[in-house]
């Protein structure tokens, strides 16, 4: 069978949605919990656009109108429903040095001009690619970012006036503590004490009155200070709308011009993808597991923040950004719609309208405070205890450094480079150790095996006796070919000179490699117990209708004759696995839930053994939603006690091709005679809804469309079930505390093939508009090169190119065929 390219031209199957009523025009509604949960984020947004703007010497009204576009704009086309946009404190200092060189004019016109390259971006889909920067670089940026924003706003609160880098502001500050004004200070050590000690009152008082955001609380407490005790402090002085300025043509050398249109796009982007990350992680975690919430689209979401840069900057607002802050306290607050962060922004531009006179009793050194507090929150102690642990601290603390001494892309590529070259010598880094235990050799190789370790390991293993029983321990997760034929060709030397040679892993568990000389498709591997050939022996012919040929043996004798030799091949070399697991019990690593099909053999497809994973099976690898089992909580009890009891680390939905229950799925009409199988497939109408829906892109399998509707029906499905294993409370739970992962695979009978649903390792990890199932490769240990013709279709030399991966969702008429 040849794969064929998407025929734009053919008709799609058209799949009807059984029991969805007609739809009608969509009216657009407003729940309760989204108009409290704006408020609440507007009462948090109001004072830190002031601050922010405070902080880059842009007009005050820059602030107001940022936060604005951000709720508007981002949160209408933005991709991810929850996430609350405006001015950042992590732009803080990319705009103040854009202003500082090229005047608010010029800046605002930057802004457009990064807004435009998001969108473009957005095009390209490239979105995803910006989760791969390495954490430790991120952090470290942010921090750097948190440690300038800190010392420029400590000189306002001392009463004094911020330098124009980080360096001037840290050497100016032993002069700036001789000359404190004194109200100011006060007023700012107010602010800060209120900001932190509000979210700590104690009883149920302070229950209550937590509920009010400590940043409004801190500066209004101030405010009303500074007013009532008449102090002299400077205030927010906000001008009048008519004279606010609009951007201009940019005035400057193209190249610093260009610097800053990227630096604002790098910094916005990523960390407006990464916070939007992070709030689906939050809404997963949520009492009512975020049902109904659509995940984060992760190229739309680029895409809104780049309509909301394009509109914040022609309007003369601050660059826009997905904003933690505003958007914890959103998912905190109930919110259940894209409604709230839309509401938040039109409560700024209300307050910005007919609020102007309380904003302008408002003191600078208050906003300076509650700036300064959140730059050091940024230099987040978990952050340095993660990256510490993951032995990164050295790519985090080059970055921090670099970008509070010579600037963020600069510290930025610096933290990448020292990243880079962090990974190079840890994939260089091997050490071999031989030691000699009980007559035997053991050969420990701990790292990466590459080119470069060759001339070591070559020597290392030459130095063995000739003869000798000799265990080479593979402590490594990567091995290129140089170090394959290097080890392969030793094996069959000291195998030909009558020595012994068993190749294991870290735990000691043996890698089975074919013996040399042996017959590239010989059936003895190690999957054959569980396929139930005869090593050695022809295949039995069946008997004919006119009685020619052997006669089939009987279903009995057959798995009789299979335990026979199970007792005979395999128990020996089980038994003392299988002694211990008896002992010790059961303590697998992953619930593994799949179909009853017969052609899917879980434990060889996965290379995993007695006691690896606890399998469930069921037709159409399906997950009922909690309660709807209707007396048989079988799939229910098994996901509890994996999850409660043995407390698996993973779940795995593995569906498979030519699936007979989405085939049954999809023939089913609404006067099929009701029956076991019926009510059964009812659990799986969800997945065929969600194949027709608009709100949902097809599904993807390593770049390509699926051959046919019923294999995107069961690539869908595998999806729609994951949601479902969300829905159960323990799953929950455990996706909340990060103590479980969920995996989305796909197995192809015909191809042998094994996909991976990209992102499903993380709660709500994968685009809702993007389900791609990713092709397992083969490691290098499998390094025997395929004979011709037995790979899949579309791997070898000369066959066709696959179809670019696209965002669109397919028109109903667009499908793929196979011929």
């Amino acid at each position: 069978m040849t794969l064929c390219t998407p025929d734009r031209t053919t008709t799609r199957p058209r799949v009807q949605r059984p029991h969805s009523p007609p739809e009608g025009p969509r009216r657009f509604r407003v729940a309760g919990v989204d108009v409290s949960a704006s408020i609440a984020v507007f009462l948090i947004a109001l004072p830190l656009s002031l601050g922010i703007a405070l902080a880059t010497g842009a007009p005050l009204q820059a602030g107001l109108v940022a936060a604005a576009v951000g709720g508007l704009v981002a949160g209408r086309f933005g991709g991810s429903p929850l996430q609350v946009s405006g001015p950042a404190a992590g732009l803080t200092v990319v705009t103040a040095e854009l202003i500082r060189l090229y005047g608010w004019r010029t800046t605002c016109a930057i802004t457009v001009l990064a807004g435009l390259a998001q969108l473009g971006l957005s095009a390209l889909r490239v979105a995803r690619s910006a989760l791969a920067v390495s954490p430790a670089i991120v952090h470290g940026m942010l921090g750097g970012i948190g440690v300038t924003i800190a010392l420029a706003q400590l000189h306002i609160v001392l009463g004094g006036t911020p330098q124009s880098s980080a360096v001037d502001n840290a050497l100016g500050l032993p002069a700036q503590l001789a000359h404190v004004q004194p109200a100011a200070f006060a007023i700012s050590a107010l602010t800060v004490a209120a900001l932190l000690c509000w979210p700590r009152l104690p009883g149920r008082a302070g229950r209550l009155l937590r509920k009010a955001p400590a940043a409004l609380v801190a500066v209004a407490g101030a405010t009303a200070v500074a007013v009532l005790a008449g102090l002299a402090v400077p205030r927010v002085d906000l001008p009048s709308w008519s004279s606010h300025a609009l951007p201009g043509l940019p005035e400057g050398p193209v190249l610093g011009i260009a610097a800053g249109v990227l630096t604002i796009t790098l910094v916005t982007s990523v960390q407006s993808l990464l916070s939007a990350v992070a709030v689906d992680k939050l809404v997963a975690a949520r009492p009512d597991h975020g049902l109904g919430i659509p995940r984060t689209a992760l190229d739309r979401e680029l895409a809104g923040q780049g309509m909301a840069n394009v509109v914040s900057g022609a309007l003369g607002g601050l660059p826009v950004a997905g904003v933690a802050v505003r958007s914890v306290a959103n998912v905190s607050a109930g919110a259940v719609s894209r409604a709230s962060t839309m509401l938040h922004g039109l409560w700024i531009v209300l307050a910005a309208l007919l609020l102007v006179p309380v904003l302008d009793l408002i003191p600078l050194p208050a906003l300076a405070a509650l700036v300064m507090v959140v730059g050091i929150q940024m230099v987040s102690i978990t952050h340095i205890r993660t990256v510490t642990r993951h032995r990164e601290a050295v790519v985090y603390a080059v970055t921090l450094t670099g970008v509070v001494l010579i600037g963020i892309l600069e510290g930025v590529a610096l933290g990448i480079c020292v990243a880079v070259a962090v990974a190079l010598h840890r994939l260089t880094r091997t050490r071999i150790t031989h030691e000699e235990r009980d007559g035997r050799h053991l050969l420990h190789v701990r790292g990466q095996l590459t080119f470069l370790a060759v001339p070591r390991l070559s020597r290392a293993l030459h130095q063995l006796p000739q003869g000798s029983d000799v265990v080479v321990e593979l402590d490594g997760s990567f091995m290129d070919h140089a170090a394959y034929e290097t080890l392969s060709d030793w094996t069959a030397g000291h195998l030909a000179h009558g020595g012994k040679v068993e190749t294991t892993g870290p735990s000691g568990a043996r890698i089975a490699e074919p013996s040399p000389g042996a017959a590239p498709h010989s059936c003895c591997r190690p999957w054959t117990p569980w396929h139930n050939h005869q090593c050695g022996e022809p295949p039995a012919e069946p008997a004919g209708a006119d009685g020619t040929g052997v006669d089939r043996p009987a279903p009995g004798l057959k798995l009789a004759s299979g335990i026979g030799k199970f007792q005979r091949n395999t128990a020996p070399l089980v038994r003392d696995e299988l002694a211990r697991l008896a002992r010790e019990g059961q303590r697998p690593s992953q619930l593994f839930l799949t179909c009853a099909d017969s052609r899917l053999v879980t434990s060889m497809i996965t290379s995993s053994g007695p006691g690896d994973l606890f399998t469930v099976r069921n037709v159409g690898n399906l997950v009922p939603l909690p309660g709807e089992e209707s007396g048989d909580d079988s799939v229910a009890a098994a996901i509890e006690y994996a999850v409660e009891v043995l407390r698996v680390e993973s779940i795995t939905v593995c569906g498979h091709s030519g699936c007979g229950a989405m085939q049954a799925l999809m023939n089913a009409g609404p006067d099929d005679p009701p029956s076991p199988l019926r009510r059964w497939l009812r659990h799986g109408r969800p997945s065929l809804e969600r194949m027709a829906s608009r709100r949902h892109a097809w599904a993807r399998i390593a770049g390509r469309l699926p051959a046919d509707a019923v294999e995107q029906l069961c690539l869908t499905n595998v999806v729609q079930q994951l949601e479902h294993l969300r829905a159960y409370e323990p799953v929950a739970r455990r996706l909340a505390d990060g103590s479980l992962t969920l995996h989305g695979m796909y197995f192809h009978v015909g191809e042998a093939q094994a996909y991976l649903l990209d992102g499903a390792d993380e709660p709500h990890g994968h685009d809702a508009y993007d389900d791609v199932f990713t092709r397992v490769m083969p490691t290098a240990l499998s390094a025997a090169e395929p004979e011709p013709g037995s790979g899949p279709v579309t791997d070898g030399p000369g066959s066709a190119p696959e179809p670019e991966p696209t965002s669109e969702r397919p028109s109903r008429r667009e499908t793929a065929h196979a011929s």
